[in-house]
């Protein structure tokens, strides 16, 4: 570890060990209350169905029911033959729901890996015709999850040239942004579908229609990656009317098991592999595949699509309650982003003088689970990326709370989550 290192993980232990020491002292009120939960039986209120939604019974089934094919699905004989037929059979069912061929959609272990083989396989593919990177430009939104933002990095180090495109203040990525940022040598464009804090979606198609007017002028064509995250669960996923090139998925992401994604890669797209080791998946995925897991986010993607429209209603309606009544109850609260345009599930908020960990692990303590940003940066003592990106005070985005509604939630929780925080604020004034 380096040293310089040291000091700021010192300082972010510290600081959740006083985050726990002040929840445990928050009042003998949250003491009692607390202790007649669990003694009560109470039901804890999930909310923190962005990070990670619990396996489908039906998704549970499928793996069950698959993992009785004990072959290689790379082998000759029968046992591999059945296990090869059955992985296939559920990418077919996965395509199907994209509208694209099996062949198209490969095989990953989860949303980080697809990210990668789509922006570092395509650099890589790019190299090898190009002998260097240099020359090229590279845009992404600023806005991005850090496994996309990450890739990024690698394509500097790599030689080239990286552009990052900031939203406007409600969270979106406006086409005629892409279209001013866009240069003759722009090679790659990655905008997530939905952000994975703010829920925000990103108008896709429109964004592709820039870039074929820009390819019309100008000789390269210009690859456009989207990162799906949640946005499967509400919305329609046919790749072709999203305009996009290449599509990551997650499993996880869509009450599947974790362990496996998959990327859409377009008939006019070419990746080199970013695994070495094997020929699976076109020769793009080094690695036997698991049969079983890619059965059970078969079966998720299936019934999270049959749900789709119920669900959205049914969760939009819960979230407009619960931020109707947060700013009812706290008006100095702020909303980040604009509701009208995101994913029906999500709710971003911020509270000024009251740190966000504090109030999750205050919530946690009574029952009720929600996170801070993105899983992948709880904890880390930066500011929210996304919420800076926003505008606004420097308290902004760095108390924000993020509440994500799923299967699991039921109108009621909505009260008691508003109760619970109302006590929390009130008594940290």
């Amino acid at each position: 570890m380096p040293v310089g290192q040291r000091p700021r993980d010192a300082l972010r232990y510290v600081r959740v060990i006083l985050s726990y020491v002040a929840v445990i002292a928050i009042s003998a009120d949250f003491a009692q209350y607390t202790l007649l939960m669990w003694f009560s039986n109470k039901r804890r209120v999930y909310l923190d169905y962005a990070s990670a939604p619990p396996v489908l019974p039906e998704a549970s089934r499928a793996m069950r029911e698959a993992e009785k094919f004990s072959g290689n699905p790379g082998a000759i004989h029968a046992e591999g033959v059945a296990a090869k037929k059955n992985l296939e059979d559920s990418r077919t069912r996965i395509a199907s729901l994209l509208g694209c061929k099996g062949s198209e959609l490969i095989f990953t272990s989860g949303l980080t890996e697809a990210n990668n083989l789509a922006i570092v396989g395509f650099a890589k593919r790019l190299e090898r015709t190009k002998r260097t990177l240099g020359g090229t430009h590279w845009l992404v939104s600023s806005i991005e999850h850090d496994s996309v933002l990450g890739c990024f990095s690698e394509i500097e180090r790599m030689g080239g040239a990286v552009s990052y495109v900031e939203p406007d203040e409600r969270g979106i990525i406006l086409p005629e942004s892409i279209g001013k940022a866009l240069r003759p040598e722009t090679v790659f464009l990655s905008v997530g579908w939905a952000n994975n804090e703010i829920g925000t979606v990103q108008p896709l198609a429109k964004i592709a229609r820039i870039l074929r007017e820009h390819e019309k002028k100008h000789r390269p064509s210009v690859a456009f990656h989207s990162d799906a995250g949640q946005a499967p669960l509400y919305l329609s996923t046919v790749v072709s009317t999203l305009g996009v090139d290449m599509l990551s998925l997650g499993g996880n992401k869509l009450y599947g098991p974790h362990g496996i994604g998959g990327l859409y890669i377009g008939k006019n797209t070419s990746l080199a592999s970013t695994v070495f080791g094997g020929k699976q998946e076109k020769g793009l995925r080094a690695g036997t595949e698991s049969v079983a897991l890619a059965a059970g986010f078969a079966a998720a993607f299936e019934a999270v699509a049959r749900e789709r429209r119920q669900e959205t209603e049914r969760l939009g309606n819960m979230r407009d309650q619960l931020a109707s009544e947060l700013v009812a109850h706290i008006p100095w609260l702020i909303v980040n982003g604009d509701l009208r345009y995101a994913l029906p599930h999500m709710l971003n908020v911020s509270i000024p003088n009251i740190s966000s960990e504090y109030v999750t692990l205050a919530l946690d303590h009574v029952g009720i689970a929600i996170s801070t940003k993105s899983a992948c940066r709880e904890g880390e003592e930066s500011r929210s990326h996304v919420v800076e990106a926003l505008g606004g005070k420097k308290w902004r985005a760095e108390n924000t709370l993020r509440f994500s509604f799923g299967r699991g939630n039921r109108p009621g929780d909505v009260a008691q989550t508003v109760q619970a925080l109302r006590e929390i604020v009130g008594k940290s004034t």
